[in-house]
């Protein structure tokens, strides 16, 4: 983490050895200050992780999203080339291009890599949701094993930290009925959450050292769901399920930004904080109606509000947003009317958000270290 981007400079005749090594320190040390000026360097300070969702494809397509991925954020996740359709297309058939490409790219520029997703509701290939012939749980859970243990086999010791189970809760706390769930399910229909702890001890099985998290939308300040969570999550320590931590997605607008919602937040993250869980920060955006200078501005504040809050509590591990630039948000093309969701713009032009979080950064807060939570390998 808060490695430096290499950079190419070009070589030049000196003819006195002392003007060298004050050329070489000369230019160290503007590097230095220029890290500094980054999320990622600046972040590093606090033993914070900078993470963006990201596609490998735009790394050759558009050089400048590969030099801003590289130089602002010590993580990357794969956005969609990690979930079971991209990934598993056939029962015996895995393409492994793209996450393939994202992990080369990441260990090039010292970035670790966080998994999304192993089980989710959505992206589930025909084969599984439609078969010839109609699963039986133990069959199902056999798919969903093999998945498993193949894709994170694959990324052993190159892939950190797992969603294993995304978005597993309905907004009332009750389970979501999911073809792994109850359609047919793998064998824990009615259960509760224990399809999510099988799901948790198989990936386990697949890399020991390997933080697992259980993802979601919508919990992130004390409700129903966020309270059915904690349940699982405390009932989970208790018994030496592999957990992690708690994946809080913050797909959210400038309304979110309040008193209330804030201070509900920060009780939400330490008593998960008690449990001896990380909390990551996963898919956070902040959507506009459009980009006037209120809202660009409303969106500053919210950005730096959520970093503040995740550098004072020392279990925020990851503060990770979905994508980086508006060029390729998800948001437009999912939530009609709105769009302008992330720190750098459609050109790649820094937003207020952008400085308001490394200005943030600067400020200061939660000084490292930021402890470990509990190992996955030690949650048995």
């Amino acid at each position: 983490m808060g490695s430096r981007v290499q950079k190419s400079y070009g070589k030049r005749r000196v003819s006195c050895p002392w003007i060298a090594v004050a050329a070489l320190l000369l230019s160290s040390i503007g590097f230095a200050q220029s890290s500094d000026q980054t999320l990622r360097g600046a972040a590093a300070k606090h033993d914070l992780l900078m993470g963006a969702a990201a596609y490998s494809t735009r790394l050759d397509e558009e050089p400048i999203y590969a030099e801003t991925l590289a130089r602002e954020y010590s993580v990357l996740e794969p956005e969609s080339e990690l979930k079971f359709d991209p990934i598993h297309l056939q029962p015996s058939t895995y393409n492994f291009d793209g996450p393939d490409k994202l992990v080369a790219f990441a260990l090039a520029h010292s970035m670790k890599v966080r998994g999304h997703t192993l089980v989710w509701h959505e992206q589930v290939p025909v084969w599984v949701l439609y078969p010839k012939t109609p699963w039986t749980p133990a069959a199902l859970g056999q798919v969903l094993h093999d998945h498993i243990a193949t894709v994170m086999g694959r990324y052993k010791g190159k892939i950190y930290a797992w969603d294993v189970v995304n978005e597993a809760f309905n907004d009332d706390g009750s389970m979501r009925s999911t073809v792994w769930y109850d359609k047919p399910g793998i064998g824990y229909a009615g259960e509760g959450t224990k399809t999510i702890e099988q799901a948790l001890r198989w990936a386990h099985e697949a890399d020991p050292q390997a933080k697992l998290f259980v993802n979601d939308y919508g919990a992130e300040i004390l409700n129903r769901k966020s309270d059915a969570i904690y349940a699982m999550a405390k009932d989970f320590v208790a018994r030496g399920v592999p957990l992690s931590g708690i994946g809080m997605q913050l797909h959210i607008s400038p309304d979110f930004d309040d008193l209330e919602n804030l201070a509900s937040l920060r009780q939400n993250i330490r008593r998960l904080a008690a449990l001896g869980l990380e909390v990551q920060f996963t898919e956070l955006d902040v959507k506009l109606p459009n980009p006037s200078g209120f809202n660009l501005g409303a969106q500053a504040d919210t950005y730096k509000d959520l970093l503040g809050i995740c550098l004072t509590q020392p279990a925020c591990t990851l503060f990770q947003t979905w994508g980086f630039t508006d060029r390729h948000s998800w948001i437009p093309a999912y939530s009609k009317g709105y769009g302008w969701a992330l720190p750098f713009d459609e050109n790649y032009q820094k937003k207020p958000a952008y400085n308001a979080m490394l200005k943030k950064l600067h400020a200061g807060g939660h000084t490292g270290p930021r402890p470990p939570a509990r190992p996955a390998s030690q949650s048995r």
